[in-house]
């Protein structure tokens, strides 16, 4: 009980922060891009909130649970694009635009935009409901409650916090909850290492191929695990929002030196909490048991004092309903990108933000509707992975660094990438991939499909006009000097 009521109190917190900062909501800029205001502090927590949620407080915990260190594969993925995105961020912050399928119309034309927000549509809500899934699991470890009662409570907690007033809420809570994650995880890990006898008694617990660089698992295995998040993150909506979001190019760039120091920190404390874990709790795999994936969740139920669980499960739970800008963007492609740009140009500001609203619902009741077809957090991650960075990423990275790139090929890329994903992924159901591909991961075959369109059919038709590409390439304005900043 104890537990639960300091996680209710920390969101009822939370809540009560975005209530507050949702009096500054009341234009279409500050509900999408909070004013284009953000600062460094407040974008770093944001960036990382965003990207630490269930994918990494399950799925990459219960890896670590099976396969040791080598689980910082699937982070190591990550590490490599958000290095990559500080080569853009500054440019993308210059552009000012306010969605990725907006930049992919500026270089790729109308069509582009249109598929771009189809496959956010798709991808994101995949998100989304694995986010549900993990609040579920969290509830029934806490309270006992009916794992599908506690998914419905989760929905419904992420979609009313995500309506109330943006991303101009969203952000500044992001930061609480980004600095109780770091300091929940290292003080546990510390805790834990400690109470098992030291780090050489814990390291001498642990099986020889849990302390190897690849562990148990195959080449195929790991680039399997560090692919989609690496093609994923170099395309990612919701980060070049918060490039977007930023008060300038300065504080863009300087945002994702912080950001990745942040991820690295935090994604490595949680593989090494899963490790260490692992010695103590047992059997988690085994039939009837809940599951690697619960690790993190044990840990703050079984082995830690009580006041120290609770601020760990305060931070996990705050992480994974706090990831509702995944909400926030595919209503942003529908209201913005599909209907006031197809449908009812001049859109008013004002009736667009209710719209983003009653979109952010329907869309959260559609993520909640996917959860039947993933038997775990790890399949759906992978599969949201995969489809956002097969369809979207390719494109994306040729529009900054490809001049070559035509609105042909990116188009091809677009619809390439997300077929391929839906393909395989039913071959795979359906137990229709031959035996010597089996191995391979979805994310080598949209992947390699999606950069083929881009490249043959750019190179197979003319070279776009210069003014398509010139905004991408062209050197952003200078940055402010340190007084203004």
């Amino acid at each position: 009980m104890f537990h639960l009521l300091t996680s209710l109190g920390y969101l009822t917190g939370l809540v009560c922060v975005g209530m507050w900062r949702a009096r500054s909501a009341h234009s279409h800029d500050d509900f999408l891009v909070a004013g284009r205001r953000l600062p460094t502090v407040v974008l770093v927590g944001t960036l990382l909130a965003t990207w630490i949620g269930a994918g990494s407080i399950l799925a990459g915990a219960g890896l670590a649970y099976r396969y040791g260190f080598a689980a910082l594969w699937l982070s190591a993925g990550a590490w490599v694009a958000i290095g990559l995105l500080f080569l853009i961020a500054a440019r993308a912050r210059a552009m000012a635009h306010y969605t990725v399928p907006e930049l992919l119309e500026t270089r790729y034309g109308p069509a582009a935009r249109v598929l771009g927000a189809v496959v956010t549509v798709v991808a994101y809500t995949a998100v989304v409901s694995y986010q549900y899934r993990g609040g579920g699991l969290v509830l029934n470890l806490v309270t006992g409650l009916d794992p599908e009662t506690g998914v419905i409570l989760t929905a419904a907690f992420v979609i009313a916090y995500t309506a109330i007033a943006g991303l101009v809420s969203v952000a500044y809570t992001d930061v609480v909850n980004g600095a109780v994650l770091l300091g929940g995880v290292a003080a546990a890990l510390v805790w834990l290492v400690g109470d098992g006898g030291g780090i050489g008694t814990v390291l001498a617990e642990l099986p020889a191929e849990k302390t190897s660089v690849l562990g148990t698992l195959s080449v195929p295995g790991v680039l399997g695990l560090a692919l989609p998040p690496l093609v994923l993150l170099l395309g990612e909506g919701t980060l070049y929002q918060r490039f977007f979001s930023a008060r300038d190019e300065r504080t863009a760039r300087r945002a994702v030196a912080g950001w990745i120091l942040g991820t690295i920190a935090a994604e490595t404390l949680i593989v090494a909490l899963a490790v260490v874990g692992s010695t103590r709790i047992p059997g988690l795999d085994e039939a009837g048991a809940p599951g690697a994936e619960t690790i993190v969740l044990r840990i703050v139920t079984d082995l830690l004092p009580r006041g120290l669980g609770a601020l760990l499960l305060a931070a996990v739970v705050a992480i994974i309903v706090s990831t509702g800008s995944f909400l926030l963007v595919p209503a942003t492609n529908l209201v913005r990108d599909v209907y006031g740009r197809f449908l009812a140009p001049g859109l008013a500001p004002e009736r667009a933000v209710r719209l983003l609203r009653l979109t952010v619902v329907l869309l959260g009741v559609a993520a909640w509707a996917q959860l039947r077809y993933f038997e775990s957090v790890l399949q759906m991650a992978l599969y949201a992975y995969t489809m956002y960075g097969a369809g979207v990423t390719p494109a994306v990275l040729a529009a900054f660094f490809w001049k070559r790139a035509t609105p042909a090929g990116g188009v091809a890329s677009l619809a390439v990438g997300m077929a391929m994903t839906l393909l395989w992924e039913v071959l795979k159901r359906a137990d229709r991939v031959p035996a010597a591909l089996a191995a391979w991961d979805t994310v080598f075959f949209a992947l390699a499909g999606s950069i083929a369109a881009l490249v043959v059919v750019s190179l197979a038709t003319p070279p776009p006009d210069p003014a398509r590409w010139r905004p991408f390439f062209e050197s952003t304005r200078p940055f402010p000097s340190r007084q203004e900043t």
